[in-house]
């Protein structure tokens, strides 16, 4: 196969889809209904990339045959996984009909080795490449191989079936079973986070979440164009802005200060008739609801809230870092408990049935930037039996959304530095690159 160097000829040509069901199925089908927090979360795909460098001694189709022998197994015991979304024509609301219909897996062979992938532009990444997308499985899974020998394998989720925290038991779960380990996970398939009765909610989420129409998410506002981009952050950048964060004497997570930092590099990036800008972080409520963490540790489903914090341009300008980690870790802090996921699951209760979101996804309210901090989240352990990872990533096919966008993971070099996925305006990138902080992915920052 000739190798095209030109990262605009990146092509990958389709060999097999094959689906793959559960090797040990349930007796009969069963109907899933979805929780309150999933139905706030919405039905959007979710992918994650994951790229390995030639696997020693192991040839494709041996990959291939172990990847969906695996995968047989997995299923076994995340059943949902392999069923099928479908609207409830009596709740009109989604459900999941655990069918054992399977999961999608397409493979695939590109036309260039990993080093000549354009890791930095996500845009090249996405529909016809490395993500294929079919609505009649809501997991999907693209294994390519490139003309070095390495290989990429990208998983796409529906949003419905869980968040970060259950795709991530799922995945280990996945290689474990491939390693022929046993499973560290039994997952929780209850979906019990159930409404107080009579639901009761603090007003102030009526700011923060909004009821919606399909028709008011396909025209949500969107002034600029939005770039999807790669970077690596080193793990002396990071503590190097925690150290800052902690200048009057608080302490301040990792996340909060790279908070701080990127929303006062953001201001320089926004129009200047905005007086105000907002940034939200998504937060999982698994150790929040029901108690100890290790009640829901194992929940497969979304447990998913926004914390939304606002501040004037001249605050975030003149503000150190260490006030504006103030404000983030404030506004974080009024999210994470018990009675603020209570009182979330209420408010969907009462909003019942219909879309929801998050104003701030929406657009509403002048330019913000939502984060999503992934530190827990399986990478360099995501071996499937032919070595760990040189990337994990996080992206999203999703074409239109009314706000900036990160998602933070830890690198695959398992040395405390980052992978940064993100959706941003063109003057934001232009901003973050200035510095040395955000680095653009690079086949020689993967070490390739």
């Amino acid at each position: 196969m000739e190798e095209v160097p030109e990262h605009g000829k990146f092509a990958v040509n389709f060999t097999e889809k094959s689906v793959v069901k559960a090797a040990n199925p349930l007796p009969k089908p069963q109907r899933l209904t979805l929780s309150n927090l999933d139905l706030l979360s919405g039905r959007f795909p979710v992918t994650y990339f994951y790229f390995y460098h030639n696997p020693e001694r192991v040839c494709f189709s041996s990959i291939m045959e172990s990847l969906k022998s695996s995968l047989a197994e997995t299923l076994s015991y995340y059943y949902p996984f392999a069923g099928q979304i479908v609207q409830n024509p009596n709740t009109n609301e989604p459900e999941i009909i655990c069918d054992d219909n399977g999961a999608l897996v397409v493979e695939g062979h590109a036309n260039i080795s990993l080093k000549k992938l354009d890791f930095y532009n996500l845009d090249q990444f996405l529909q016809g490449k490395l993500v294929s997308l079919n609505t009649e499985f809501p997991l999907q899974v693209q294994v390519t191989r490139y003309t070095c020998g390495g290989i990429s394998i990208t998983f796409t989720f529906d949003h419905a079936l869980g968040d970060a925290s259950a795709f991530g038991k799922f995945l280990v779960s996945w290689s474990e079973i491939a390693q022929r380990k046993p499973i560290s996970c039994m997952p929780d398939h209850r979906r019990n986070l159930l409404a107080r009765c009579p639901p009761t909610y603090h007003p102030s989420l009526d700011q923060t979440f909004v009821k919606c129409t399909i028709e008011e998410i396909i025209n949500m506002p969107t002034t600029q164009i939005l770039l999807k981009r790669l970077y690596h952050i080193d793990v002396s950048s990071i503590n190097r802005l925690q150290q800052l964060a902690c200048d009057s004497g608080n302490k301040r997570t990792k996340i909060e200060a790279f908070s701080a930092y990127v929303w006062k590099i953001m201001v320089t990036a926004i129009d200047e008739r905005h007086q105000k800008c907002k940034m939200g972080w998504l937060v999982d409520g698994r150790g929040r609801v029901h108690g100890a963490e290790d009640l829901m540790s194992n929940y497969i489903g979304n447990v998913l809230s926004v914390a939304v914090a606002e501040a004037t341009i001249a605050e975030l300008k003149q503000g150190s870092i260490s006030d504006v980690a103030s404000n983030v870790h404030d506004s974080i802090s009024k999210v994470t408990n018990e009675a603020h996921f209570l009182d979330l699951i209420d408010w969907v209760e009462c909003h019942r049935p219909g879309l929801m979101l998050s104003s701030i996804v929406l657009g509403r309210g002048g330019p913000a930037l939502v984060l999503s901090s992934g530190r827990r989240f399986p990478v360099a352990e995501l071996d499937f039996g032919f070595g760990g990872p040189v990337l994990g990533t996080v992206c999203t096919t999703v074409e239109k959304i009314g706000v900036g966008y990160m998602n933070q993971r830890p690198s695959a070099r398992n040395d405390g530095s980052w992978t940064v996925s993100a959706i941003l305006w063109p003057e934001l990138a232009a901003a973050l690159e200035s510095d040395s902080i955000f680095q653009p992915m690079s086949a020689s920052l993967l070490r390739l």
